[in-house]
């Protein structure tokens, strides 16, 4: 029956999303005696990962797969899985867990319960309406994740219509896209990846360069994320707060774009220069478009400095402290190699038609996506507001998003903390 028709159910606690952020709930909501339920509006489990491209590989090494409950034990902690390795990783966990999980449940509205004469009751509870009908529910944790909405320039609308427009969301491999060049938009790790994807198809393409910084893979014996996961996880015992939430500059740098590196051939960094050295096409940031003519910012050369600088700027100097501060051993770091590759002075236009560009695609990142949620509850980034994932709604939650705690809180290494934490304050309701 429809949800307006059909009886409400009464359950103590949903959980929107059954990716690593809602199973890592469950796990602790499961070891608390919390009755709870996942609704997952996917057909099948595996989260996000299951919009990845066919040649994806995790971005982190398998040491840091560390779902509460479930870590990585195989014979390679240094590799890097495979997408659909990842996938069924996520479904086996769900299994071993015993996750109580509803597939194909798509959230529709989320709101404050009303009593039969008006007002809200008198415990708090929460209405969740969905297409497989209405629950009432104590607790609802948000764990839908921070990829749930593809963003698009509005400007996309303007380009000529035998162009092929599609976002890393939607793309696969290069066999699906027509014959031509490709325009690649964006120079996060995905724009980065698809654009190596793309190379090795034997397509010509363009990029258009952001500000997403360049990083080592490696970096003073380890893997970079090593060290990130170690600043992330172990820093009051040392002092180093830098990836801590309460140090970020502004509520909008909960949005920035991760190092430009990749899982795929045993893990490598994507440089800028080393793609313009292997025949692709940079430009500026992109700017608009106008009668299938794309114009960009004319400071590529700029810009792609600006990437190349902001590790040791930064991060370097960080995960330097973290190292002295611990007394770890680590050896000294090496010299980046040089590339011997010089921007040209393309302008700041590409005109699709002179260039043979069939595609483009939009590697622009994901906007939060909290359009069911009917309690005003959203800062003005559409993030929730919250105290370490319990929000100034009794009873609403979030786990999974960007910057929630740290640096990390949305990554498989550290999602399980703050889920813990969530399960844990929501247990004691």
């Amino acid at each position: 029956m429809p949800p307006s028709s059909a009886a409400a159910r009464d359950i103590d606690t949903l959980v929107i999303g059954a990716g690593q952020a809602g199973l890592a709930t469950s796990y602790w909501l499961g070891r608390a005696g919390v009755d709870h339920l996942l609704l997952e509006q996917r057909p099948e489990l595996g989260g996000a990962w299951q919009d990845r491209w066919d040649s994806f590989y995790l971005n982190t090494p398998n040491f840091a797969f560390l779902l509460p409950g479930m870590m990585y034990d195989g014979p390679e902690p240094d590799a890097f899985l495979p997408r659909d390795e990842v996938i069924e990783l996520f479904r086996d966990y769900a299994r071993k867990i015993a996750a109580p999980v509803q597939l194909g449940t798509e959230v529709t509205r989320v709101a404050r319960a009303a009593r039969a004469g008006g007002g809200p009751t008198a415990d708090g509870a929460f209405a969740v309406d969905t297409n497989q009908g209405r629950w009432v529910a104590r607790n609802v944790v948000l764990a839908n994740g921070a990829y749930q909405r593809p963003r698009i320039p509005p400007s996309a609308a303007k380009l000529p219509r035998h162009i092929a427009q599609l976002h890393s969301h939607e793309y696969r491999n290069p066999q699906q896209l027509p014959d031509g060049a490709v325009l690649v938009v964006g120079t996060g790790q995905s724009g980065g990846q698809i654009t190596e994807d793309l190379l090795a198809a034997g397509r010509e393409v363009h990029l258009s360069v952001s500000a997403c910084p360049e990083a080592p893979r490696r970096y003073r014996g380890q893997d970079t994320f090593y060290w990130l996961l170690e600043v992330n996880l172990r820093r009051p015992d040392y002092g180093i707060n830098g990836l801590q939430l309460e140090q970020l500059p502004s509520p909008a740098a909960r949005f920035m774009c991760n190092p430009l590196v990749s899982g795929n051939d045993g893990g490598h960094s994507i440089r800028l220069r080393d793609l313009g050295r292997r025949g692709v096409r940079l430009h500026g940031h992109f700017e608009g478009t106008d009668d299938g003519v794309i114009t960009f910012s004319d400071d590529l050369a700029a810009r792609i400095a600006l990437t190349e600088q902001a590790f040791g700027q930064r991060m370097q100097v960080m995960l330097d402290a973290y190292i002295a501060a611990a007394g770890i051993g680590a050896p000294a770091a090496e010299p980046v190699p040089a590339i011997d590759w010089q921007p040209s002075s393309s302008g700041a236009r590409l005109d699709l038609e002179a260039e043979g560009i069939s595609t483009v695609i939009w590697s622009t990142g994901y906007g939060l996506d909290f359009g069911f949620l009917d309690i005003p509850v959203l800062d003005e980034w559409n993030y929730p507001r919250h105290q370490r994932g319990v929000t100034e709604v009794p009873g609403l939650y979030a786990v999974g998003l960007p910057w929630l705690t740290r640096h990390a809180s949305s990554t498989v290494a550290a999602v399980g903390m703050d889920a813990e934490y969530v399960a844990t304050h929501l247990a004691a309701r």
